[in-house]
């Protein structure tokens, strides 16, 4: 049994700042279940927002966020996020961050999709690989004990509060318990429920999933970021920084579409908003192979696609065979971010005592119904600094200490052996490669209830075959077919509360966009969607939405 005063679970941005930050007050260990530099954090290009310039405001970044959310944000914990993200974003420099810089030696900034102003950081398009180097520097430097492939298997609770949790060591096989004052979930979203997604193969819910089975409720699940500029055929992200450049959108036709949606914003609308009109423009037969549109830099000149997006300019060469300095790149809209998540406050609590949620992986809610562009890696690093230091605060304070439960290993252990000695005729792929069909199919850009019903109906099915999974090794170490199946249960009790809430509400805001039901509805809808699992079923219920200044009115660019 390993102990220390708190405990995180991933490594990507949110997990090592929270890390990094409760390393102050006492012993914390990390878990992660690849090595901290391969976390998915360092696939994130665009950049990181906040109000730098003094012709910025701090309001109109905090009405950018909640028009962009669709007024489906909490305001209390946006005015929070944008008040505090000047200081981190000098924090990250005084570590050693080397964002971008203007002629005259100034953080650089530029516009993403929803902004008003030009409040984007960014380092080249590499923004995300370097700040996760950057923050791993600082657990080097500080008392963080790392452990790299560890699968966080269970959480443990006792009389509603968050002891620990167990873990399976990779390397031998073991499962060991950790025990800790606190425990903060970073682990991202979960992207790899969709056939079609920008995340690597290691982002699949697990924490929020984790969570949900200890008793604590997730939040706003249906509504899915699709990002509209995806290399098609691979689906590898095309950061939004190339359309911030000035990158135009063009159909089959030579013409930049934008101007028939957003005329004022052409290519800057929101993801969600861009994600549609490209779609539309291929339904109406103005796509190319029937698939997608194309994204052409080719009047930037070499000189600014290597300055800028020399991360974009690789990935196209590599894996669409395009050079972008003369020809156009094939995007098409993918499942890329999670605006739901373990519902969280400010501080990263949770319902359960002791549990804490930041990232992706939490929902504070300062997304709403749809993410900005350059929010997202802002979120991390306010959210995942502001949990580290409220769970060391929270250890310090408790005089109640959760001893873990006797035989708390022995039982876990017992229990992955037999899913590891589990035969049967279904194969974890198989089963992986339907849901992701069926949530693509039925969960996309566009939806109705309909399909919303019939993907629902295929995940539950998909649930039962799973309980017929056979494994074909069952050696303990390094098994890739047992954190493959546990992988896969996570997503599957994802995907039912994605479709649960996106059959429930019965209206179109963000990223949500129902076609029998195609227009906001603020009397009944504006709420968010708590999911909770009773007695092994999931159970949805509302709350209100947090409103401050920001009335809610029409959403146009």
């Amino acid at each position: 049994m390993f102990s220390h005063d708190v405990l995180v679970v991933g490594a990507g941005l949110a997990g090592m700042r929270a890390a990094v930050e409760a390393a102050k007050h006492g012993s914390v260990g990390l878990l992660t279940k690849v090595y901290p530099t391969r976390s998915h954090s360092g696939g994130a290009q665009g950049g990181i927002n906040a109000v730098l310039n003094p012709s910025d405001s701090l309001e109109s970044h905090a009405f950018d966020t909640v028009k962009g959310s669709d007024y489906l944000g909490d305001q209390r914990a946006i005015e929070l996020f944008v008040e505090e993200a000047p200081r981190d974003i000098y924090e990250l420099e005084h570590m050693g961050a080397n964002f971008s810089r203007t002629p005259e030696g100034m953080i650089a900034q530029r516009e993403l999709g929803g902004a008003s102003f030009n409040r984007c950081c960014f380092a080249a398009d590499l923004t995300g690989h370097k700040l996760l180097h950057l923050l791993y520097e600082q657990l080097l430097k500080s008392n963080v004990i790392v452990y790299p492939e560890w699968f966080v298997t269970s959480l443990y609770i006792n009389r509603g509060k968050c002891g620990g949790l167990t873990a399976y060591n990779l390397h031998d096989g073991s499962v060991r318990g950790f025990h800790g004052g606190a425990v903060i979930l970073a682990t991202g979203g979960y992207g790899r429920t969709f056939a079609r997604t920008t995340n690597s193969h290691i982002v699949t819910g697990d924490g929020m999933a984790l969570a949900l089975r200890a008793g604590a409720p997730l939040c706003d699940m249906e509504f899915v970021q699709f990002h509209p500029t995806t290399l098609f055929g691979t689906n590898i992200l095309v950061s939004e920084a190339v359309r911030g450049e000035g990158g135009h959108l063009l159909n089959n036709e030579g013409k930049r579409f934008m101007a028939d949606y957003t005329p004022e914003k052409m290519e800057l609308a929101p993801r969600d908003i861009v994600s549609r009109c490209i779609q539309s423009e291929v339904r109406a037969g103005k796509g190319f192979e029937k698939e997608y549109v194309h994204l052409d830099v080719t009047h930037f000149g070499e000189k600014k696609i290597h300055e800028r997006i020399p991360q974009v300019h690789e990935l196209a060469l590599k894996f669409a065979g395009v050079e972008i300095s003369r020809e156009p790149m094939p995007v098409q809209p993918a499942q890329h971010y999670s605006m739901g998540g373990v519902r969280a406050n400010v501080d990263g609590e949770t319902e359960i005592e002791g549990l804490f949620a930041a990232g992706e992986c939490g929902c504070v809610s300062i997304h709403g119904a749809n993410r900005l562009g350059g929010n997202s890696l802002m979120e991390t690093i306010v959210f995942g600094r502001r949990a580290g230091a409220k769970a060391s605060m929270f250890v310090k304070n408790d005089t109640n200490k959760t001893p873990p439960p006797i035989g708390l290993e022995k039982d876990e252990q017992r229990r992955l052996q037999r899913i590891a000695n589990k035969r049967g005729k279904e194969k974890t792929g198989h089963l992986l490669k339907i849901l992701q069909g069926a949530m693509t199919a039925h969960c996309g850009v566009f939806r109705t209830g309909r399909e919303i019903k019939q993907g629902l109906e295929k995940v539950r099915e998909l649930k039962k075959r799973a309980s017929r999974i056979g494994l074909s090794d069952s050696c303990m170490v390094f098994n890739t077919e047992l954190t493959a199946f546990l992988e896969l249960t996570n997503l599957l009790d994802l995907a039912e509360i994605i479709a649960m809430g996106a059959l429930e509400r019965k209206e179109s805001r963000g990223a949500h966009f129902r076609e029998d039901f195609p227009t906001r509805n603020d009397e009944q809808w504006l709420k968010h969607t708590i999911a909770r699992r009773e007695r092994g079923k999931i159970k949805l219920s509302y709350e209100p939405v947090s409103i401050t200044r920001f009335k809610p009115q029409a959403r146009q660019y």
